[in-house]
């Protein structure tokens, strides 16, 4: 009984304390809380750029997907247009054979109009001979012979009978070749005009059919097309979004990072700016500044992230990793100011954004020893040392070193 009442009293006595520890997390306005408050708003940033990346694959892939159904169509049409000269061109020249048959056929109405006129007249020739045989009987051979007088009457006689016969055959004849003329005639006739309107008929349902086909595939085309143009319109728009909140997730880091590096001076007892003490890594390397790591190693945004970002204030100390020699110094791309130093074995260390530099191209550093100043030159958003460790000059992950 006694026992517990003196735990009843320890922990009365205590509970104080631990208020008056948790006061800087529950407080909004620490730095803590901040943190807290700024990480919470960075993973939603993060889940939400990671979204908007997995729709902008989806929309990259619909509108490739509608851009090769697309090139597909096109290749078809463009076959059908090739096909569709080709039949224009048979069209062109069957025409020309109609213009041909056309002609061909006005000869032939021409030639049967004066065949009809032939026949008429030899029609009109044999009627004519015909009445003329009914109304004088038509002497015999002896009464010819019994009726001349002398012989050479009676050869004249002769002749004329002759002559008489040779006319009717003619007129006979005549009639009947004009008759088959006329009836040969107008049955080429029929087959021109059937060939033609055969010909004619054929081709037109030919490039008909081709035609229909081709606008089918250029509706379709159209159509894909009118649909991959909303998919990019998408996409770009995604794209859009997806760089604003890439843009607000870097300035909610920048603003991460201060806080961090104002909580880590705190933890550490150091006034900003100050180097504070070396900070051995497991790995072999000291830390070149003492912060906490606000962007690991590894793919980020759709590239690599070659090295870790420390969170620390501006004009912070940056140490040397490891003993070496400077193999690299000055103004690089994105990175601003860049130090790389060179420990042996392929290993070398690299230092980015520093507001200053504190030794030498190609001079010898310790272990340790101050080479520059935290900043934020190049490309950055927030004062913070990006630190790299390289192995052969490809980039490694840091963790295994520090």
């Amino acid at each position: 009984m006694r026992s517990s009442r003196i735990a009843l009293l320890v922990a009365v006595a205590s509970l104080p304390l631990v208020l008056w520890a948790a006061l800087p997390v529950l407080s909004t306005g620490s730095p803590r809380s901040r943190a807290a408050a700024l990480g919470s708003k960075i993973d939603q940033k993060r889940e939400q750029i990671e979204a908007k990346k997995s729709r902008e694959r989806v929309l990259s892939s619909t509108v490739a997907r509608y851009s090769k159904r697309i090139g597909s169509l096109q290749g078809d049409i463009t076959v059908l247009q090739r096909k569709q000269i080709a039949i224009q061109g048979d069209l062109d020249a069957k025409r020309a054979e109609l213009a041909r048959i056309q002609e061909d056929l006005r000869q032939e109405r021409i030639r049967l109009a004066r065949l009809r006129a032939r026949l008429a007249e030899a029609r009109i020739a044999l009627a004519g001979r015909l009445v003329e045989l009914y109304k004088s009987d038509k002497p015999d051979v002896v009464t010819v012979v019994l009726e001349s007088d002398g012989f050479a009457d009676l050869l004249e006689r002769t002749e004329f009978m002759q002559r008489v016969s040779d006319q009717d055959a003619r007129i006979i004849d005549r009639v009947r070749i004009a008759r088959a003329d006329a009836t040969r005639t107008a049955e080429r006739l029929d087959v021109l005009e059937a060939r033609q309107t055969k010909v004619a008929a054929a081709i037109e349902a030919r490039r008909d059919a081709v035609s229909r086909v081709r606008g089918q595939l250029v509706d379709r085309r159209d159509a894909y097309a009118a649909v991959r143009s909303d998919k990019a319109t998408a996409l770009v728009s995604t794209r859009e979004t997806r760089k604003h909140l890439e843009g607000d997730l870097a300035a909610l880091e920048a603003a991460n990072a201060k806080v961090q590096s104002q909580i880590a001076a705190a933890q550490n007892g150091t006034a900003p700016g100050a180097a504070g003490p070396i900070r051995p890594g497991a790995g072999g390397l000291v830390w070149p500044v003492n912060g906490p790591i606000v962007s690991p190693f590894g793919m980020r945004w759709g590239r690599l992230h070659a090295g870790v970002d420390i969170a620390v204030p501006a004009g912070t100390p940056i140490r040397a990793a490891q003993s070496g020699k400077v193999i690299l110094m000055g103004w690089t791309g994105g990175y601003g100011n860049y130090t790389c130093i060179g420990h042996g074995n392929g290993l070398s260390t690299c230092y980015a954004h520093q507001s200053s530099y504190a030794t030498s191209n190609g001079a010898s550093v310790s272990r340790g020893q101050v080479i520059g100043s935290v900043g934020c030159t190049g490309h950055c958003f927030g004062d913070h040392l990006h630190f790299e460790t390289r192995v052969g000059g490809a980039p490694v992950n840091p963790a295994g070193y520090l």
